[in-house]
């Protein structure tokens, strides 16, 4: 029987991913990593895309990680384990390895994953294989210097967009790789957040049992790129869902279905104002990038309502 998902049954289990890591105080990659594996009762194997969360938990000649672990290139995590679950079950198919339930999962962050790794991605998808793919999104190549992605979000402030009198921070709206990889019409694709826990852990569950291919895309601030507060992570995590910058869903099978509707969905200044990365945009010649951010959300946002069938 699976780990009932409340704080007391889940606290009794032991973490595969150790503390002592080197990730900031307030990332949000370690709380998510901590949640999924918390809510996977079987054993797993994970592929780690060059990134802060491969190069900070695994500083020579240390490893936090309590499980198989590997470290791949930036793009090739999801070529990897798809070969790693290839050969488990040709394995097991000789006799030569006993069936155990194996979950096969790969991490990367938007640089990894939205860019680099996308050929591999989709490639590793459109062959079926029984693994499930984690893009922790903090919206920039946090490791390497806070450069901009394309998961960048329009107006932020990074080291290749930056704010000043050229521009005022990246000039384009942030690619929905979520909706391209429900596009490979695969079992499970989902959008999740650290903020909404349970939902996070659930939607893991059916991503590594749904018999096939799967793919998570997580919120995950990052307070050095974001410019906010390390003890405010969980608070601003939510207000990206609250605002349906992050709407949480999931599409199982090609069915669309909203996992958490806002009862007042708040407008993207709350979210953006508590963010150093787009103080610019609050200069009365930057302003209208706040009525163009919010007019995309919502155009989005009325798109998923009606895939969800919830218009």
């Amino acid at each position: 029987m699976a780990t009932k998902l409340a704080p007391k049954e889940l606290a009794k289990q032991k973490d595969r991913l150790a503390p002592g890591h080197r990730l900031c105080a307030g990332c949000g990659a370690p709380i998510i990593v901590r949640q999924m594996l918390a809510a996977i009762d079987e054993p797993v194997v994970i592929a780690n895309a060059t990134g802060c969360l491969e190069v900070a938990t695994s500083i020579y000649p240390y490893s936090s990680w309590r499980v198989p672990w590997m470290h791949n290139a930036f793009e090739n995590a999801a070529s990897t384990i798809a070969g790693v679950e290839a050969a488990y079950r040709s394995l097991v198919r000789q006799g030569k390895m006993e069936e155990r339930n194996v979950k096969f999962i790969a991490f990367g962050g938007d640089g990894g994953t939205y860019d680099i790794g996308l050929q591999a991605l989709s490639g590793a998808v459109e062959r079926g294989h029984q693994m499930l793919y984690v893009c922790y999104d903090n919206g920039a190549y946090m490791n390497t210097g806070i450069q901009r992605s394309s998961a960048t979000p329009l107006g932020a402030d990074t080291t290749t967009s930056p704010a000043g009198k050229k521009i005022p921070g990246k000039q384009q709206n942030r690619k929905d790789l979520t909706a391209i990889m429900a596009a490979h019409n695969m079992p499970y694709v989902a959008q999740a957040a650290p903020s909404q826990w349970r939902d996070l852990m659930q939607k893991t569950r059916k991503a590594v049992n749904c018999g096939g291919a799967a793919f998570m895309n997580v919120l995950a601030s990052c307070n050095r790129g974001w410019r906010h507060p390390t003890d405010t992570t969980i608070e601003i995590t939510q207000l990206g869902v609250d605002t349906c910058y992050w709407p949480l869903y999931e599409v199982e099978n090609g069915e669309w279905h909203l996992t958490y509707k806002p009862k007042d969905k708040r407008p993207i200044e709350e979210w953006i104002k508590l963010q150093g990365r787009f103080r610019h945009v609050f200069k009365p010649e930057n302003r209208h990038l706040i009525d163009e951010m919010q007019e995309e959300i919502d155009r989005r946002w009325e798109r998923l309502l009606k895939l969800c069938g919830e218009a």
